[in-house]
């Protein structure tokens, strides 16, 4: 019978999503764990599975629109079964779906597996197992809760493969939160007894992840929530069911082991797309290089990966010519382009004007004398293997302010003012899509160096989008710096729920008048933006006035 696949909630915020790309097309025959579509979220762009096989009998969200949560994305079922009734119907999900058949179907197997399904029973029975007590030595593993914000999570990569020895602190596999992907390491011994969530696929937290006991404990009675139904399934069918999936991984086995191994005998970390496509177009996994976490290949470096790169620029510089070509407009032709907004640009776009139109926020300037800085960071920088910005002074500064006026480390609440007594300082960054804000944890108990090298990795995880969740939370604090781009004064908004944010310009040389004397000076702008729901306009020049002390006088800084 057809199905009805809707629009899934990838992350606890998503509330609509993008449909990016369609790997299938109506026709396509689809089979348990093929990827559907990738679908932007407000977060990022996730890969969408099939639970179910069958025939993709229609595409509801076409590439590039977006639609609602459950929205109909797809429809799924036999080939050439009429899906008509379900759209005019409004039909309910799969799952529905069976219910509502399951009673009217004779065949024996069908009852059984209906049986297995129906009422509240075998969920009494699935609790009560566990509560009968595991075998010695046996663990049940779950789907972890990686972020604040996660509900599910999607199984990457398995590192390990049942019947695997575990050591303790072993990396089992790499899981997709809302947010990032985190490898996932055991906390236990044993031998993996079974893998409860295969690769690709996306359970809740607290789900069954994996069984980890003795080597020979039959764990065939032992379930989670989210995985009963599949094993009670496989029990009525039998071996006919076992057979299967030990065919499929058998036949996928080569092909992953295949894709697995370096040029150097090492184990390559690449998404079950990144595998597939590079399959489909005879790309070796070896010579591409990844951009996501640790390495991990992604669609994005098959996409880009050219594997005639190496040839000499005079043979590229046509090529550059013609992709550039369709930017030229002929003269006096009005042109215009739509480009869709992608998730993140909503996301910041929404945040910013709630940060807006919410905060009653004032702007304040002052600018510093930056000689005494320039002479120190040349100083400092003369030392081995030490390198500072100025942006790493600015920081460094700004936390020591903190200290001394406590009410700018504040945020607003409706009914309280929380005051921070940690200093955490966001540093933001612009990427491709937008802009990111990690985060350097207590900063003022940091030195210039450490400000230094922090701001360098972080900076450089956020451009190939391997920042963790937990780097960008929790920032008291922020300096937005674009001086290097030769801004020499600017406002920016506030990150809520900051209470002020810092923006830094250029270093300028220009005519200053010292001990009564016209001399060439070096200055920068600074401007403080507060949320005067917390922070006066006496506190903001107060604040002002220890950044001055502490840029002006490096020194002060040590003290």
């Amino acid at each position: 019978m057809a199905k009805i696949i809707t629009m899934p909630r990838l992350s606890d915020t998503m509330t609509e999503g993008t449909v990016a790309t369609w790997l299938k097309k109506v026709g396509d025959t689809i089979k348990e764990g093929d990827i559907l579509a990738e679908i932007e979220t407000d977060k990022a762009t996730m890969e969408f599975e099939a639970f179910d096989a069958g025939t993709l009998l229609y595409i509801g969200i076409k590439e590039g629109e977006t639609a609602a949560v459950d929205s109909v994305l797809a429809i799924i079922g036999k080939e050439g079964e009429d899906y008509k009734a379900l759209l005019d119907g409004k039909a309910t999900p799969a799952g529905d779906a069976e219910k509502k058949e399951e009673p009217k179907q004779e065949e024996k197997p069908a009852e059984n597996k209906a049986e297995e399904k129906s009422e509240d029973k075998p969920a009494e029975e699935k609790k009560a197992a566990p509560a009968a007590g595991l075998p010695k030595g046996v663990v049940v593993v779950t789907m972890p809760r990686l972020s604040d914000t996660m509900t599910e999570g999607t199984v990457a990569t398995w590192l390990k493969k049942e019947g695997d020895v575990i050591k303790e602190g072993d990396i089992l596999a790499e899981i997709e939160t809302d947010k990032a992907t985190m490898e996932f390491e055991s906390f236990n011994a044993g031998t993996l007894l079974k893998i409860g969530i295969q690769e690709g696929q996306t359970a809740a937290v607290d789900s069954l992840l994996a069984i980890i006991g003795p080597a020979g404990t039959d764990v065939s009675g032992i379930t989670g929530k989210e995985s009963a139904a599949p094993a009670t399934e496989s029990k009525s069918e039998d071996k006919p069911a076992e057979d299967k999936k030990e065919e499929v991984a058998a036949a996928a086995a080569p092909k992953a082991e295949e894709l697995a191994k370096a040029a150097d005998g090492g184990r390559i970390f690449a998404s079950p797309l990144a595998r597939k496509m590079a399959e489909e177009k005879g790309v070796s996994l070896n010579q591409v290089k990844g951009s996501g976490e640790n390495g991990r290949i992604v669609r994005k470096d098959i996409e880009n990966y050219t594997p005639q790169a190496a040839q000499p620029a005079q043979q590229a510089a046509p090529a550059q010519q013609q992709a550039a070509a369709p930017v030229y407009v002929p003269t006096g032709e009005v042109a215009t382009e739509e480009v869709k907004n992608n998730q993140m640009r909503k996301t910041i776009a929404r945040r910013l004007a709630e940060s807006k139109f919410t905060a009653p926020e004032y702007s304040l300037t002052i600018e510093l004398d930056m000689d005494n800085a320039i002479a120190s960071r040349n100083t400092i920088n003369a030392v081995p293997d030490t390198k500072i910005s100025f942006n790493d002074m600015v920081i460094k500064a700004s936390a020591m302010a903190l200290r001394k006026h406590p009410q700018v480390n504040t945020q607003w609440k409706d009914d309280v003012t929380i005051y921070n007594k940690h200093i955490s300082i966001g540093v933001a960054v612009a990427v491709e899509d937008g802009l990111v804000v990690p985060v350097l944890k207590f900063a003022d108990n940091m030195s210039l160096s450490q400000i230094g090298g922090a701001v360098k990795d972080l900076a450089g995880k956020a451009r190939n989008k391997k920042l963790q969740p937990a780097e960008m939370d929790g920032s008291t604090f922020t300096v937005s710096n674009l001086g290097m781009f030769g801004i020499q004064e600017f406002t920016s908004i506030i990150n809520q729920p900051n209470s002020a944010i810092l923006s830094v310009g250029a270093i300028i040389q220009k005519p200053v008048v010292k001990n009564g004397q016209i001399v060439v000076g070096n200055t920068m702008m600074v401007t403080l933006t507060c949320d005067h729901r917390t922070v006066d306009g006496a506190t903001g020049a107060q604040f002002l006035q220890t950044l001055r002390q502490y840029i002006e006088n490096p020194v002060t800084m040590l003290a």
